[in-house]
């Protein structure tokens, strides 16, 4: 099941949105033609569960930075690829509510969590945690709290039969956070020989679910006329 599209229109220019995606992507492509072995590029500026917890200093970075250079870096184009198309098809609808400062801001506090619910449920893992998918997991609380009927153009492989069909985002959003707490709960090889960051992915959602509503700007209140 891929969704690439919602029936749900942003009245403002998504500007942070497409920049977050050409950062990640410009990163990417940065890391691609670097003469630097790819594992040493991840060990250097990838959070690692270890070192955010003890604050060992032994990368280039402090632990905490790369709590932020991690966000921005993908271990290959379909790691790439996946997170840059949720996050436009569900970043623009949530930078349009907060406004792009808030947006960023968000986007950020999500990542970190993120990034530290995976250290907490890994703190010995010295496996460095790269992608976006933290943040935009945040993003995926976010509407589904603020839109869970927005309708998700969705594409469904029923054996060789290929379907697209439109779903409402709590069903789309529901079945991958569910996913998530299922593969988190039995897969452990992530800690110990490296994989999907799923409790990253977790820690992320219910980041985006709690804090959104602190993030939502007052909405003006209409003048009286007599």
């Amino acid at each position: 099941m891929i969704p690439f599209k919602d029936d749900n229109p942003a009245t403002r220019f998504p500007f942070v949105t497409i920049s977050l995606i050409v950062v990640n992507t410009l990163v990417f492509f940065m890391q691609a033609v670097s003469p630097s072995d790819p594992g040493r590029i991840a060990f250097a500026y990838g959070a690692i569960p270890r070192f955010l917890l003890t604050m060992k200093t032994v990368q280039p970075i402090h632990p905490v930075l790369t709590v932020f250079s991690s966000m921005f870096m993908h271990g290959g184009l379909v790691h790439l690829g996946t997170n840059m198309l949720y996050l436009w098809i569900f970043g623009n609808n949530i930078e349009d509510r907060l406004g792009h400062g808030r947006f960023v801001i968000f986007y950020l506090l999500c990542g970190v969590v993120a990034a530290y619910s995976h250290a907490v449920a890994n703190p010995s893992s010295m496996i460095p945690m790269i992608g976006a998918s933290g943040a935009i997991a945040g993003i995926l609380g976010a509407y589904l709290l603020l839109f869970p009927r927005a309708r998700v153009h969705t594409i469904i492989f029923l054996g060789f039969f290929v379907q697209v069909v439109r779903l409402p985002a709590v069903f789309v959003i529901g079945l991958w956070i569910l996913i998530q707490f299922a593969s988190g709960l039995m897969d452990n090889a992530a800690a110990t020989r490296g994989g999907v960051a799923w409790f990253a992915h977790i820690g992320g959602f219910v980041a985006g679910v709690l804090m959104i509503k602190f993030f939502l700007p007052a909405r003006r209140k209409r003048p009286l006329f007599r």
